[in-house]
């Protein structure tokens, strides 16, 4: 094994933190990659209670769980979004407020500058997490949609994440954007225009995750290729892609997950169409030593079955690269 493999508790927020450490301690885990809701990080308890690091630290410690970042998906999504009714559902009551949409993304933007306060607080160096954006809606470009308002919406990124980076940069960590639809970088192109749009600052990356790249016909490795410097943490994630014709197509034809007419799911690892051999020597190639971290998904599956079964694949298909070459006693 190259790198440790952690579990992403997104997914298990249900859970408190405590019953889910000692469950992926059961499982195999090496450590948590711990999400800022349910009872599994609190960002302004980090900030205002002296031993609430330190407690939550004590918990995965228990168990022999290492720590190696944090995620604040939820309420980096409403930084950019255009705010409406789905947010107050996945926001905390504190920054939702009064729904007011430009008062939502001013308070999301607030608890993102404290989400990179108690990052530093609580020891680790990187938060993973989406940036949401204003134009995803303009995807599909009917009626016409001008450069100006593509550019609009870079710049307005832009705008709304430098003062969050800048307290990134004062503390000394950085934000892994999870490259995927809805946020403003979804593909290689998309995360190049970010970058750019941000005049490439070190603050700003990727949390690496492809299966929110294969089904759109993105070169998944490739990515790893071309942002080979801005990998800042890595999700191991399958997804499952028809290689035929299905009743739907990549932009789901408004069917839930799970559902059999649709043209890709997310699949636990290894039961779905990513290559992660190719992944493991790309991130060797790069010399990406964080941690692996499963987020599991799959409608279809037990989740402690397909948790447990995950962390297995990970260990198996992951490997150190090589000091020398193979063939090195035969040029002597």
């Amino acid at each position: 094994m190259a790198r440790p493999v952690t579990l992403f508790t997104g997914q298990w927020a249900d859970l408190p933190l405590e019953v889910l450490a000692e469950k992926a301690a059961s499982f195999g885990y090496d450590g948590l990659e711990l999400a800022c809701w349910g009872d599994h990080f609190d960002v302004q308890r980090a900030l205002a209670e002296p031993d609430y690091c330190a407690h939550q630290r004590d918990i995965l410690e228990r168990h022999g769980l290492g720590l190696w970042s944090i995620s604040n998906h939820l309420v980096g999504q409403a930084v950019c979004d255009l705010i409406d009714a789905r947010h107050e559902t996945i926001l905390p009551a504190h920054v939702w407020g009064d729904g007011d949409p430009e008062a939502v993304r001013a308070r999301a933007a607030s608890e993102m500058m404290d989400t990179a306060r108690a990052a530093a607080k609580l020891g680790v160096s990187v938060v993973n997490g989406f940036t949401g954006s204003s134009i995803w809606h303009l995807l599909y470009s009917f009626p016409p949609v001008p450069d100006q308002a593509i550019a609009d919406g870079f710049e307005d990124f832009a705008r709304r994440w430098n003062p969050i980076l800048d307290v990134f940069d004062e503390v000394g960590v950085r934000f892994a954007l999870e490259v995927h639809p809805t946020e403003i970088a979804f593909d290689i192109s998309s995360a190049q225009r970010a970058l750019d749009a941000l005049d490439g600052r070190d603050a700003f990356g990727f949390n690496y995750d492809p299966s929110h790249l294969g089904y759109q016909g993105v070169d998944y490795v490739a990515f790893i290729r071309a942002f080979a410097k801005r990998i800042y943490h890595v999700h191991m994630k399958d997804v499952w892609w028809s290689s035929g014709a299905t009743r739907s197509g990549v932009f789901g034809g408004h069917l839930p997950f799970g559902h059999p007419d649709r043209h890709w799911d997310f699949r636990s690892l290894g039961r779905g169409t990513i290559d992660f051999e190719e992944i493991i020597r790309a991130l060797n190639d790069i010399e990406y030593d964080g941690p692996l971290s499963v987020e599991w998904e799959d409608s279809g599956m037990d989740r402690e079955h397909g948790a447990e079964e995950a962390c297995g694949f990970v260990k198996a298909v992951d490997f150190k690269p090589a000091k020398v070459a193979f063939d090195a006693a035969f040029s002597e």
